[in-house]
Parts: C-alpha cells; sequence; structure tokens
C-alpha cells in the first residue's frame, strides 16, 4: 500500500516537472525567434535544446533553476551560428548569439 503511494507520487512529481519544462521551453522557443526576427536573421529548425541546467540564486536571493537553451540561425543561409537563451526561474535572463556575417 504505501509503495503504491510513493509510486504515484513520483509519478505526479514527474508528469509535473515535465509538464513544467516544456511549458519553459515554449517560452525560450518563443524568446529566441523574436530575437531572430529582431536581429533580421533566419532561425534554423524551429526548435531550442536544453543545454545545461544549474542552481542559481534569482535578483532577490532565493535559489531558482537556471535553464541554458541553445538555438542555431543563419545570416546568409550558408553558414550555422549558435545561440543561447538564459532562462532563471520562468524569466529571461539572457539572450546570447554569436558573432556572425552580414551579406
Amino acid at each position: 500500500m504505501i509503495n503504491d503511494i510513493i509510486l504515484i507520487f513520483i509519478l505526479c512529481f514527474s508528469y509535473g516537472y515535465w509538464f513544467n519544462a516544456q511549458k519553459l521551453k515554449e517560452l525560450a522557443f518563443a524568446s529566441a525567434k523574436r530575437q531572430c526576427e529582431f536581429m533580421e536573421v533566419q532561425m534554423l529548425d524551429d526548435y531550442v535544446a536544453l543545454n545545461k541546467l544549474s542552481l542559481k540564486r534569482n535578483y532577490t536571493g532565493k535559489f531558482q533553476l537556471q535553464r541554458t537553451f541553445i538555438f542555431e540561425f543563419s545570416s546568409t543561409g550558408n553558414e550555422r551560428y549558435q545561440g543561447r537563451v538564459e532562462m532563471v526561474g520562468r524569466h529571461v535572463k539572457s539572450i546570447y548569439m554569436d558573432p556572425y556575417r552580414i551579406q
């Protein structure tokens, strides 16, 4: 009986974490897409991938998860460059794009 309760708790916790991670990934994707449009470059493959997960303090001093997502973009259509979206909690901390060639 107790094993079943523990298993259900673990499953519910895992689903909650996965659901939250998907929402944050969508937010990172939208931020990367907006940045690419602003910089007038093309976002390639239309995806972001989780690259790093760590524990950091936010601006109020509380510990939160910091996620770093990577994406690829192109300015000329020939080369691929990499970009990064860093999020602390549900907030975008920064967006970094590798230096790229301008036509």
